[in-house]
């Protein structure tokens, strides 16, 4: 099994190799034009995971790692790095961070190995706990990173119905903030209200962005269905009241 992995990895390392000498567009290729693909792809992966599509992820996965061999290929080029040190970083990082497995450390469950990750990190040179986590990051899964690393140094609710006092509090701040008409502090008070959910779901074990995103996806299944609807009624969405597409999104909604 080993050897038809590494087989198989070698096959894609080739392939590489031959796509960047001789054709005109993985020639032209940069880190910089290759970023906004690594991003669709990466987020190509993310929707299959979210509809548990196993052939999809499967496929995802390979896209990812091609261009995990593409930016290697650049990075030698340029004489910045190879894919050995790409490789064998991430063996010696993942080595370091787990002294209970390859050193003496004793651990009782996940949030010790987590703790002890986080003050290697900090041992290692990083300035704080929160530092690992990229700017760029889509919002909601920002909150969830910056709470979950903000856990493993002790700053944290006991309980999740502490946390869901804190939503209500911050709800009650948002209803201040818009008796005042002042976009601002509404904006401030709903960031916080959107906080308080995430730090909410994570107690719930729940995972922000996906239960989102499943929403979104139902959204968007029944408003399709819904405009399928009306053209079977000879109507367009448009041409219909309110009541009468709420009527319709209801039937929708029995029937899934």
């Amino acid at each position: 099994m080993q050897q038809v992995t590494s087989d198989a990895f070698l096959r894609l390392v080739k392939i590489m190799d031959e796509l960047r000498a001789q054709c005109p567009w993985d020639k032209k290729q940069t880190i910089q034009t290759l970023r906004q693909l690594t991003i669709e792809e990466t987020y190509e992966l993310v929707d299959a995971i979210t509809d548990n599509d196993w052939s999809g992820i499967k496929e995802e996965l390979g896209d990812i790692l091609l261009h995990i061999v593409f930016y290697a290929k650049i990075g030698l080029e340029q004489n910045q790095f190879t894919l050995d040190e790409v490789i064998n970083g991430v063996c010696e990082k993942l080595i370091y961070r787990h002294p209970h497995i390859y050193g003496d450390v004793k651990v009782n469950d996940e949030e010790d190995v987590k703790r002890n990750w986080e003050k290697l990190k900090i041992k290692s040179g990083k300035k704080s706990v929160l530092s690992g986590v990229p700017q760029s990051l889509p919002a909601t899964i920002k909150a969830m990173r910056l709470q979950e690393k903000a856990k493993q140094v002790g700053f944290e609710w006991e309980n999740k119905e502490q946390v869901w006092d804190k939503v209500e509090e911050e709800k009650q701040e948002l209803f201040e903030a818009i008796a005042t008409g002042d976009k601002n502090k509404m904006e401030d008070e709903l960031g916080d209200v959107f906080f308080s959910l995430i730090n909410f779901s994570r107690f719930l074990d729940i995972d922000a962005e996906n239960a989102l995103e499943r929403t979104n996806k139902k959204f968007f299944n029944r408003f399709t269905m819904m405009e399928e609807e009306a053209l079977k009624m000879g109507k367009s969405l448009s041409d219909m009241t309110l009541q009468e597409m709420d009527a319709v999104w209801d039937s929708i909604k029995r029937r899934q």
